[in-house]
């Protein structure tokens, strides 16, 4: 008998046929020396896979720019022997009967000066700014945007080269296309500053970019946020108009899936209405959506990050959402990092067998 039976059926994604509604949130972990993934990331994800998750979304992977990188221990997506270990990675996840995409990443003002693969380099923000009156590093010039935009999109081919289903944007949290997105950190008077939804201008080049690299039938995700790391009770869009105004042009891109990340998945995003922000986001696009942030378990993620363990929490309420359609797709983070056969425990109903989480492993916000 199954367990859940919504959250274990298929779903189809652009063609791809994911095998059930859980994906594995990325982390980060760095634990790739030099940016290059080793055996034990094969490891790490194929056991994922084994354990029953249906996708997986890598930790976040930078882009071939020097300002990129935060931290020289994560895992770059450009470079030949890190290219080369993810295809390792890819075909493990394979083998172990899961499907993988790497989360395309630039860590913008919250990288660190003198910091990541390439210490010399400037960190860049579009407005020079890491929050509201902080300023960080250098104001990206629109050679910086092009640049930046075509090595996304050089790690979306890239990423379809070695053999990965799809690829996720890191559009979320405060980094860098998220700073674009967010007025206190784009002060910007050109195209790519203005209203909310002319802030979207350099996702919107970063997916098209990435569309006519890989055609029509490679599935692309978004990440985005209305909370930053910066300002966790941060609100771009403060009502479903703003939200639809905001996301129609990622959609009129290309964009084929939105993976919104909350703190707390059961919280609504807008008073008057129980749906949270991938309910709101399907809703007023059409578009498949990835829901996120505390499942299965009892803390919140900030919480988690400052030392504090979660036990294992139930699941039914999630799962009403889901068989209502809210969503689509179930994002797993710290659950799925203390237990990788979470997914299988759950579907056979070895509640008792699940793990609390401790902060043992390092992560941060992917």
């Amino acid at each position: 008998m199954t367990n859940y039976p919504a959250l274990f059926s298929s779903f189809t994604l652009n063609g791809l046929e994911i095998p059930n509604r859980i994906v594995m949130a990325p982390m980060t972990r760095s634990f790739s020396p030099g940016g290059h993934p080793t055996e034990d990331v094969a490891a790490y994800y194929r056991r994922r896979a084994e354990g029953g998750v249906g996708l997986i979304i890598t930790e976040g992977t930078t882009i071939d720019h020097p300002s990129a990188s935060m931290d020289d221990k994560i895992p770059d997506f450009h470079s030949k022997p890190a290219l080369d270990g993810w295809k390792r990675v890819a075909a493990e996840v394979h083998e172990g009967g899961g499907l993988i995409m790497p989360q395309l990443w630039h860590t913008g003002s919250m990288r660190f000066e003198g910091s990541g693969l390439n210490p010399d380099a400037s960190t860049l923000s579009p407005s020079g700014l890491k929050y509201p009156g902080k300023e960080v590093g250098k104001a990206m010039t629109k050679q910086d945007v092009t640049d930046i935009a075509d090595a996304f999109a050089k790690g979306t081919e890239a990423a379809r080269e070695a053999g990965f289903d799809g690829v996720q944007f890191h559009g979320a949290h405060g980094y860098l296309i998220d700073t674009f997105f967010w007025e206190g950190t784009n002060e910007r008077d050109d195209e790519y500053g203005g209203a909310l939804e002319e802030r979207t201008a350099f996702a919107v080049e970063i997916i098209e970019k990435a569309r006519a690299a890989v055609g029509k039938d490679f599935p692309l995700i978004i990440r985005i946020s209305q909370w930053k790391q910066q300002d966790f009770e941060h609100k771009m869009a403060t009502d479903p108009e703003k939200l639809k105004a905001f996301l129609k042009p990622m959609v009129d891109a290309g964009i084929d899936c939105f993976d919104c990340s909350t703190r707390r998945f059961w919280e609504p995003e807008f008073e008057g209405s129980d749906l949270n922000f991938a309910g709101w986001t399907k809703q007023l696009t059409g578009l498949p959506t990835i829901t996120v942030g505390s499942v299965g378990l009892s803390g919140e993620f900030v919480a988690g990050m400052g030392g504090e363990s979660s036990q294992a929490a139930p699941i039914d309420g999630l799962i009403e959402r889901l068989e209502k359609g809210e969503f689509d797709l179930v994002g797993v983070g710290r659950a799925l990092l203390s237990d990788p056969g979470w997914a299988n425990k759950i579907r056979a109903g070895n509640f008792d067998q699940l793990k609390a989480f401790e902060r043992d492993h390092m992560m941060s916000l992917s």
